[in-house]
Parts: C-alpha cells; sequence; structure tokens
C-alpha cells in the first residue's frame, strides 16, 4: 500500500535521515516516532504528496483524489476561519458521491459518533483544543481515503476522547484501511500498534514497539 525507496526528506542539502526503504502492506497500523525535530511530521507530508522529497520515491496505492486522508497538528489550522463546527466537519464528503440526504444522514452520523451533536453549531474559535480535535477526526472519519496519516491524533484529547479514537482507529483498520500514527505518548501504544517505525539522524527502523523499546526509546518519551 505504501512503498519508500531510498526517500530521504528535510531542507535541501540536509537531509533528515539515512535512505529510507520501507513497505506498509494494506490494513496496517503503524506508529511513527522519534525525537522532537527528527522529521516524524515532515514524513507525512512527503507520503501525502504535499512535501518534496529529496531523495528517492514514493508510491502510494490509493487514488490521486480522496485517496489519502491527512490530519495536521492543530497548529497549521485557522481557528479564525468563519464557518463553525458542522461546516468544518461536512468538508469530508467533498469527495463523497451520495446526494445530499445521504451526505446529510453521514454527517449527522460522524457529529454522534465523536459527541459533536451539541457543538456543531459553534464557530471554530469558540472551540477548545480537544472540541476542535474531534471535529477534525469526524472530518476525517467522513473521507473515503484508503490511507490515513495522522499527525499526533491524541493531541488535547482527554482519556475517553482517546478511547473513542482508538476504537474507531481499529475499525477503520479492519475496513483495509492503512494507517500512520505520529505519536509521543510510547507508554500505551505497544498494544495499539502492529508496528512503529523510529526516525532518527542515525537510520529508521521498523519492528514492533516492544523491541524498540530498548533502543534508547526513552529519549523519544
Amino acid at each position: 500500500m505504501i512503498d519508500c525507496q531510498g526517500l530521504q526528506w528535510g531542507a535541501p542539502g540536509r537531509p533528515l535521515t539515512p535512505p529510507l526503504d520501507l513497505h506498509l502492506a494494506a490494513g496496517s497500523l503503524t506508529g511513527i516516532i522519534g525525537l522532537n525535530g527528527c522529521g516524524k511530521s515532515s514524513l507525512l507530508k512527503v507520503i501525502a504528496g504535499l512535501q518534496a522529497p529529496l531523495a528517492g520515491l514514493v508510491r502510494v496505492d490509493a487514488p490521486r483524489q480522496g485517496g489519502i486522508g491527512f490530519l495536521q497538528q492543530q497548529q497549521a489550522f485557522d481557528r479564525q476561519f468563519p464557518i463553525n463546527l458542522r461546516e468544518l466537519v461536512g468538508t469530508g464528503l467533498w469527495h463523497s458521491t451520495g446526494n445530499h440526504r445521504q451526505r446529510q444522514e453521514r454527517l449527522d452520523q460522524a457529529l454522534r459518533r465523536w459527541q459533536l451533536c451539541a457543538l456543531q453549531r459553534l464557530p471554530l474559535e469558540a472551540l477548545s483544543g480537544g472540541q476542535l480535535q474531534r471535529a477534525l477526526l469526524a472530518r476525517l472519519d467522513l473521507t473515503d481515503a484508503a490511507v490515513l496519516l495522522l499527525d499526533e491524533p491524541e493531541a488535547a484529547l482527554d482519556q475517553a476522547s482517546q478511547a473513542l479514537f482508538w476504537e474507531r482507529a481499529r475499525q477503520w483498520q479492519s475496513e483495509g484501511r492503512t494507517l500512520l500514527v505520529v505519536s509521543h505518548a510510547i507508554g500505551h501504544l505497544s498494544s495499539r500498534l502492529d508496528n512503529a517505525l523510529l526516525v532518527s539522524p542515525q537510520g529508521c527502523i521498523l519492528a514492533p514497539l516492544a523491541q524498540l523499546m530498548g533502543k534508547s526509546l526513552e529519549r523519544v518519551a
């Protein structure tokens, strides 16, 4: 589903890691971990096609339009944009083929699933960080993307909302979607991930998280 061959990324002339060869199968759930500034978020942008690699190739087996869903960190989001929460979540339906009634039913379902019904008319600037994060996840939930790239999806979420996210992530995976999740929450991830990719200037290692815990991973937490 995702293939990287000799991939390097970063500032021009300053690759963040040695060349990366990586294959992730359809339906896999993989974490991306590493120290701050090591290039985790940049790697997601390269895979999403939002940033050009310095070298190598990326192949994603997904449609060009609507095939990749990308959850960016909140600081990249304009909270002053003059729409309300329902309108924000509804943008996840841009590539939907259903009629108006079907689209509204899907939107209502997503709002219920992410416990946002009471907030749907609020402007974005009135939302807390956790409420906005659930809205962004609900928007992603409405896409039919086969590949989901999630940059710190647990950010600002309380414990109950984190459990809701991981329940939904497993459902996405059971539908055959491929998930890449950037996270700093190392402690509880080992029971949730198939594998993790440790990114560092010395090179990238793909392995079960339990194995990576012994490779100086305490510096990542």
